[in-house]
Protein backbone atom coordinates (compact mmCIF):
# COMPACT_ATOMS: atom_id res chain seq x y z
CA UNK A 1 0.00 0.00 0.00
CA UNK A 2 1.13 3.63 -0.70
CA UNK A 3 0.11 6.60 0.66
CA UNK A 4 0.88 10.22 -0.52
CA UNK A 5 -0.22 13.17 0.74
CA UNK A 6 -0.37 17.11 -0.16
CA UNK A 7 -1.69 20.55 1.03
CA UNK A 8 -1.58 23.39 -1.37
CA UNK A 9 -3.43 26.56 -1.51
CA UNK A 10 -5.26 27.49 -4.44
CA UNK A 11 -4.76 31.44 -5.49
CA UNK A 12 -7.79 33.20 -5.03
CA UNK A 13 -10.57 33.27 -7.16
CA UNK A 14 -14.07 35.23 -7.89
CA UNK A 15 -17.22 33.80 -6.95
CA UNK A 16 -18.19 30.81 -8.56
CA UNK A 17 -17.30 27.27 -9.58
CA UNK A 18 -14.10 26.96 -10.96
CA UNK A 19 -12.22 23.55 -12.69
CA UNK A 20 -9.02 22.58 -10.67
CA UNK A 21 -8.34 18.82 -11.89
CA UNK A 22 -5.03 19.88 -13.27
CA UNK A 23 -4.07 21.91 -10.18
CA UNK A 24 -4.85 18.62 -8.16
CA UNK A 25 -2.80 16.19 -10.51
CA UNK A 26 -0.04 18.44 -10.25
CA UNK A 27 -0.22 18.98 -6.74
CA UNK A 28 0.43 14.86 -6.51
CA UNK A 29 2.53 13.38 -9.28
CA UNK A 30 2.75 10.07 -6.96
CA UNK A 31 -0.49 8.93 -8.28
CA UNK A 32 1.13 7.92 -11.01
CA UNK A 33 2.49 5.23 -9.17
CA UNK A 34 -0.93 4.16 -8.16
CA UNK A 35 -2.53 1.42 -9.84
CA UNK A 36 -5.94 1.16 -8.22
CA UNK A 37 -6.78 3.43 -5.28
CA UNK A 38 -8.44 6.40 -4.40
CA UNK A 39 -7.78 10.27 -4.19
CA UNK A 40 -9.97 12.32 -1.75
CA UNK A 41 -9.45 16.06 -1.82
CA UNK A 42 -10.58 18.07 0.80
CA UNK A 43 -11.05 21.50 1.24
CA UNK A 44 -10.01 23.28 4.66
CA UNK A 45 -12.88 25.92 4.44
CA UNK A 46 -16.40 26.61 5.84
CA UNK A 47 -17.23 28.61 3.27
CA UNK A 48 -16.17 27.11 -0.34
CA UNK A 49 -16.44 23.79 -1.27
CA UNK A 50 -15.63 20.34 -3.56
CA UNK A 51 -18.62 18.81 -6.54
CA UNK A 52 -17.64 16.98 -9.42
CA UNK A 53 -19.37 17.81 -12.64
CA UNK A 54 -18.67 18.53 -15.92
CA UNK A 55 -15.44 20.20 -17.43
CA UNK A 56 -16.26 20.71 -21.02
CA UNK A 57 -18.99 23.65 -21.23
CA UNK A 58 -18.92 26.40 -19.30
CA UNK A 59 -22.09 27.87 -19.32
CA UNK A 60 -22.65 24.62 -16.86
CA UNK A 61 -20.36 26.37 -13.71
CA UNK A 62 -22.04 29.93 -15.32
CA UNK A 63 -25.44 27.79 -14.24
CA UNK A 64 -24.81 26.14 -10.90
CA UNK A 65 -23.87 30.15 -9.82
CA UNK A 66 -26.81 31.00 -11.03
CA UNK A 67 -29.20 28.07 -9.20
CA UNK A 68 -27.39 28.09 -6.20
CA UNK A 69 -27.89 31.74 -5.94
CA UNK A 70 -31.36 31.76 -6.38
CA UNK A 71 -31.80 28.64 -3.64
CA UNK A 72 -29.65 30.42 -1.04
CA UNK A 73 -30.56 33.92 -1.14
CA UNK A 74 -28.51 37.20 0.30
CA UNK A 75 -29.37 39.38 2.54
CA UNK A 76 -32.49 36.75 4.00
CA UNK A 77 -33.55 38.76 7.61
CA UNK A 78 -33.78 35.60 9.00
CA UNK A 79 -29.91 34.74 9.18
CA UNK A 80 -28.61 35.60 12.68
CA UNK A 81 -24.80 35.01 11.14
CA UNK A 82 -23.88 37.92 9.19
CA UNK A 83 -21.06 39.77 10.66
CA UNK A 84 -18.70 39.53 7.67
CA UNK A 85 -21.04 40.24 4.85
CA UNK A 86 -24.39 39.39 3.24
CA UNK A 87 -22.46 36.61 1.65
CA UNK A 88 -21.44 34.89 4.54
CA UNK A 89 -24.27 32.91 5.73
CA UNK A 90 -25.34 31.55 2.13
CA UNK A 91 -21.68 30.61 1.67
CA UNK A 92 -22.17 28.41 4.61
CA UNK A 93 -25.06 26.87 3.17
CA UNK A 94 -23.98 26.46 -0.01
CA UNK A 95 -20.65 24.38 1.38
CA UNK A 96 -22.91 22.33 3.53
CA UNK A 97 -24.97 21.53 0.54
CA UNK A 98 -21.90 20.72 -1.82
CA UNK A 99 -19.80 18.82 0.82
CA UNK A 100 -16.37 19.99 1.32
CA UNK A 101 -14.52 16.76 0.01
CA UNK A 102 -14.65 14.62 -3.45
CA UNK A 103 -13.34 11.09 -3.83
CA UNK A 104 -11.72 9.92 -7.01
CA UNK A 105 -11.10 6.49 -8.55
CA UNK A 106 -7.36 5.68 -8.93
CA UNK A 107 -6.88 3.50 -12.41
CA UNK A 108 -3.58 2.61 -13.71
CA UNK A 109 -2.12 5.99 -12.44
CA UNK A 110 -5.06 8.25 -13.23
CA UNK A 111 -7.87 9.74 -12.19
CA UNK A 112 -10.47 7.49 -13.19
CA UNK A 113 -13.04 10.36 -13.71
CA UNK A 114 -15.71 10.05 -17.03
CA UNK A 115 -14.95 11.71 -19.89
CA UNK A 116 -17.22 15.29 -18.71
CA UNK A 117 -15.86 15.27 -15.30
CA UNK A 118 -14.13 17.70 -13.53
CA UNK A 119 -13.20 18.83 -10.12
CA UNK A 120 -14.75 22.36 -8.92
CA UNK A 121 -13.62 24.46 -6.71
CA UNK A 122 -17.11 26.73 -5.37
CA UNK A 123 -16.16 29.54 -4.36
CA UNK A 124 -19.41 31.41 -2.50
CA UNK A 125 -17.74 34.38 -1.15
CA UNK A 126 -17.34 37.12 -2.78
CA UNK A 127 -13.93 37.87 -1.55
CA UNK A 128 -13.01 34.09 -0.34
CA UNK A 129 -9.26 34.58 -0.55
CA UNK A 130 -6.75 31.67 -0.91
CA UNK A 131 -8.16 28.17 -0.43
CA UNK A 132 -6.39 25.43 1.49
CA UNK A 133 -6.61 21.61 -0.12
CA UNK A 134 -5.33 18.30 1.44
CA UNK A 135 -4.85 15.57 -1.59
CA UNK A 136 -4.38 12.43 -0.10
CA UNK A 137 -3.97 9.42 -2.47
CA UNK A 138 -3.45 5.53 -1.62
CA UNK A 139 -3.43 2.21 -2.88
CA UNK A 140 -1.27 -0.12 -4.90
Amino acid sequence: MKIFQQQIQLSRRRRGFHLITSEVLQALPQISEIKIGICQVFIQHTSASLTINENADPTVRQDFEMYFNKAVPENDPDYVHDDEGPDDMPAHLKAAMLGSSVNIPIRNGRFALGTWQGIYLCEHRNYGGSRSLMITAWGE
